[in-house]
């Protein structure tokens, strides 16, 4: 059984629309964001649509917005941003694309002084190199949950 979700075409930003962000490889989860998600996912696209802009073409979203329920299921954190909608795993063919992309985000955080949570660049075990990047509201429920300051600006490597 497919589990219809609403509203997939709708536009999250200019480049972006809702279904980027909430489709998953398990159909019969249910993964459809709050009304506060969809804004939190919102304020996500406004970095990436800089990110294309800069890029110079599309990006791809691996994953976004998760459903307690989809996190549980690929294994995500229990504090994880994509709970929220504040985060999203960007596509990169590489390395190298993945630190150009890195470069960017963190030259507009620093041009403009706007604040991000996390800038991962994560590999998994299959060698599939990507972003993560995160950025939260003032008020985010996953950093009061997880005991943590708003946006920690934290950058680093993951490899699993």
């Amino acid at each position: 059984m497919e589990i219809v979700q609403l509203n997939s075409k709708a536009n999250l930003s200019e480049h972006f629309v809702l279904g980027e962000f909430t489709r998953s490889k398990y159909p019969e989860v249910y993964n459809i964001p709050s009304h506060e998600a969809i804004a939190n996912l919102k304020r996500l696209c406004s970095w990436l649509e800089v990110l294309r802009e800069r890029v110079g073409q599309p990006i791809v979203i691996n994953s976004g917005y998760r459903s307690p329920q989809l996190n549980r299921k690929v294994g995500g954190a229990s504090t994880s941003n994509h709970l929220t909608g504040c985060a999203a795993d960007i596509r990169t063919s590489g390395y190298d694309q993945a630190i150009v992309y890195a470069a960017i985000l963190i030259g507009y955080a620093k041009e403009t002084g706007q604040e991000f949570d996390e800038l991962l660049i994560e590999r998994n075990r299959y060698g599939a190199v990507w972003v993560h990047f995160a950025v939260r509201p003032e008020d985010c429920p996953a950093a009061t949950a997880a005991r943590q300051s708003k946006n920690r600006h934290k950058v680093s490597f993951i490899n699993a």
